[in-house]
Order: C-alpha cells, then structure tokens, then sequence
C-alpha cells in the first residue's frame, strides 16, 4: 500500500481521550486502532502482583470506544502490553473485558491474545547455551534469579502481531511489547520500510503526547515509504518541529538510536517540516537489522510486605537540624525494635524526607535551603505483614516523639494526615531480570490464542 494510517487512541489504555478526538481521528479512515497498554513507569509491583495500575473501569471506557468504533468499520483494534504489565493475569482480565463490551454491544469478532510470559526452564537452558546477555549495569542472568523470580515476560516485536492479523484477527490483545511494535507491525505488514514503520510507531506509543499543548487527545501518523505525517485529532492541539523533534528523545539512552527486536532505528539524519499548522512530516530515518534476532526480558521477584507512615513537621529547629534529627530517629527505631526481640537485619527501613532530597536522594546536587515545612514517608520492608507493621509502628512513635537539640514542643513532633496513620501495603516486589535473550524466531515466545467472541459461547481456535 502506498500510505497507512494508524490512529494512536491515548498514551495508556484507561488514561482517557475526548471521544469528538477519537471520532475525528475515524473521519480519517484509519487502517488499524491501537493503544499501548501499560509501562514499567509505575515500577515493579504490578508485573509481579499481576494488578493493573489503572482503574478496571476506565480501561472498559476507552476499550469499549475503540472496539465500537472499530469493529463495524473492519478496522483492527489492537491493544499492546495489556493490563500494563503485560503477564498472564492481565491478558485474561483484558479478554474477560472485552466479552464484557461484545455482550453489551452486541459485536461478534476474532480475538487474538498474544501471550508473553516466559517459562523458566526455557530461559535456564538459554543461559546455559550463552544465549542471555547482560543490559546497562545488571549483572549475569543465573538459574537462581530465573527461578526466584515471581514473573518473567519478553518484549515482543511487531512479528506476533503480525500473524494474529494475518490470521484474521480483529481485536488483538497483547502481552508485554515494545511500545512502538504494534504500530510498525502494520506498516510492516503493508510492504512500508522499517524505518518509516518503526518511526511512527515510536511517535503513536503515547497518544498524542508529540503534539503541544499537552492534553487529552488522539494522534494520527500518515505512513509512506518516504516519510511520516504527524497530526492531533483534537483541534486545540498541534504538532510543531520542536515538539515532534523533543518527543523523540523520550524514554532512550541514545538520542538517535533506537533499539527494537530484529534491528535499530536510527534518527540521526531525520528532517522535520511543518506542512500545515498542525501537521508535521519527519524523514530521513534509517533502520538497520542486526542479527542474532533478540528479546528484552523484564522479571521481578518478591522482596518481603511493605508498610508506610506519612507525617510532615512545620517545627523550625527540627527542620533546620533534620539531618541530626533523623540519626535520632533511626538510633531509636533499633534500640526500640531490639527491646522488642526485633533484630536490624529482619527489617529494611527508608525515611524519605521531602523538602530535602527526597526525590534525588543522594544524587541531589542542590544545596538544601530550609524550607518552613518538610514532610517525611517511613518505608519499611520486611518478611511478614506483621512484622512490617509492628516496625513501622515504632517508626511512628519515634518520629512522633524522639527529642532533640533545642526542642521546645513538649508533644508530637509530627502532623500524620491519616487514619490509620500505618498503611500496610502488602508484597512488595523489585525488579530482579533486565536482560537480553536471543531467539530462532520472532514467534517463538509468544504464542498466539484465538477466540470467536460473539453472542453466543466463545470458541477457541
């Protein structure tokens, strides 16, 4: 095909997009409907506890748009990384939705799941065959971190993708992906070049994020084999050079190299034009394959139950001296938790005082100004429930009631804005797998399921 259109719903399923955006964006008679699913952003938690970070309720609002506006037309509806970690809890919570929607509205259609989540002694015999390597600054994937590991998933490309349409799929929900592969899937799919496919879908993995002023909206890319058209489906927002050009450093080491399954994207000689006053044509992008074929490997493991404790302080003299005041603290909670039968080395503890670098931590560069309010955030980590809520009591107390230097309250030292004032928020996980493994095929990881969802009973394929 000489041009495919491919229109980006929202930069997360469950974010939201105005639906005259979305309607506009159909005007435009899109070949494929796709939203990225999820993002390890938000961290570690959900892979492992198989949960969704957004709300099951807006997740069916914007699928349920999509799939409405898709179906009737014979556009695809495709869905990456679902649930927003993209293992095998969140597959299955994305499918039972979307029967919920083919019920509701009547529709009929083939669903393809495309799963993700890895077997263990699949990865052990890769890491003993030298076929796993090593990302950044993680050290060597063992047997041991493999099996410790609550759950593992491969980032798959645009080739499982790829087979589920030609399979006749219509909506497509997919395990954990690449951001941008299924966009390129169905650039690809059409005879485009890589490069143009790769690019825009790096463009469309975040809705309409490349356009200014930041808002809700729905993104649009116009695919040829010479360039990429960019363009808002809302009419408040538009794309600039300047915001196309900065959209495309996101989320990479390298400004101008962009590593995907199979190959590279290479930016370094893109042009940027401003056709209209909302539209912007990139090209000049090259794609590189590089073999062997390999797959990104996200895993985390479980490291205990985690409790917290908010409170904040306006107390000048605490403030000004907080760094003495902490070591305070800190030598309190374990003379406090050893008169208990509680050893240091059963807990983890992390005091995070905001208004002093509590978002950099030691990395902070800023000398510290003494702010007239600080608010503090007691972490604590440790192998039970209990045990994590009994020490971050104690926390509490201390914080609440340690004295110091020139203190003049007689009381709390603390405001605690909530009741409880513990919060006991259950396992906590870290990822444990960053790594590279290398594959004989595109496909092999991720198998492909097909339903026929209808009025009546669903029926695998």
């Amino acid at each position: 095909m000489s041009e495919i259109r491919l229109l980006s719903a929202t930069p997360i399923l469950g974010y939201g997009f105005p639906e005259s955006a979305f309607e506009a964006g159909l005007a435009q008679e899109p070949h494929m409907i796709g939203a990225d699913g999820g993002s390890t952003d938000p961290g570690p938690y959900y892979l492992g506890s198989g949960k969704a970070f957004c709300s099951r309720v807006a997740m069916k609002r914007d699928l349920r748009i999509m799939i409405k506006g898709g179906i009737p037309r014979g556009i695809p509806v495709v869905v990456g990384t679902s649930g927003g970690a993209g293992g095998e809890p969140h597959l299955q919570m994305m499918a039972d939705i979307v029967r919920e929607i083919a019920s509701e509205e009547q529709l009929e259609f083939k669903l393809a799941l495309i799963r993700s989540e890895l077997d263990t002694d699949f990865l052990i015999q890769r890491v003993s065959a030298g076929k796993v390597h090593t990302v950044s600054r993680q050290t060597p994937l063992s047997e041991e971190t493999i099996r410790q590991a609550t759950r593992i998933v491969g980032l798959m490309g645009p080739e499982p993708y790829i087979r589920a349409l030609d399979e006749g799929a219509q909506v497509i929900l997919a395990g954990r992906s690449t951001d941008p592969a299924p966009w390129a899937a169905v650039a690809i799919r059409a005879g485009l070049p890589p490069a143009q496919a790769w690019y825009a879908g790096k463009m469309l993995e975040c809705g309409s994020e490349p356009a200014v002023p930041k808002r809700e909206g729905c993104l649009l890319a116009r695919i040829t084999a010479e360039h990429v058209d960019l363009e808002p489906t809302n009419p408040n927002q538009r794309c600039t050079t300047l915001s196309v050009a900065n959209f495309a450093l996101h989320e990479n080491k390298s400004p101008i190299h962009h590593l995907e399954p199979g190959g590279m994207l290479d930016t370094s000689d893109c042009a940027f034009e401003q056709i209209s006053d909302r539209i912007v044509r990139v090209s000049g992008m090259r794609w590189q394959n590089q073999t062997p074929y390999t797959v990104k490997l996200e895993g985390v493991r479980c490291t205990g139950y985690r409790a917290i404790t908010i409170c904040a302080s306006r107390d000048p003299i605490l403030i000004r001296d907080v760094e003495q005041y902490l070591d305070i603290v800190n030598a309190n909670i374990e003379e406090k938790t050893i008169a208990f039968g509680v050893q240091p080395e059963q807990y983890r503890i992390a005091i995070r005082s905001y208004g002093r670098n509590g978002v950099m931590g030691a990395r902070e560069t800023a000398s510290f100004a003494v702010p007239h309010e600080m608010a503090f955030v007691v972490e604590v980590q440790a192998d039970t429930q209990d045990l994590a809520n009994a020490v971050t009591g104690i926390a509490r107390l201390s914080m609440l009631h340690s004295d110091f230097p020139g203190r003049m309250c007689r009381e709390g030292n603390m405001a605690i804005p909530f009741s409880p004032s513990d919060i006991s928020l259950g396992l906590a996980y870290e990822f444990s797998v960053f790594h590279i493994v290398e594959v004989d095929d595109p496909n092999q990881l991720f198998p492909v399921e097909y339903v026929h969802i209808g009025a009546s009973n669903d029926k695998n394929s």
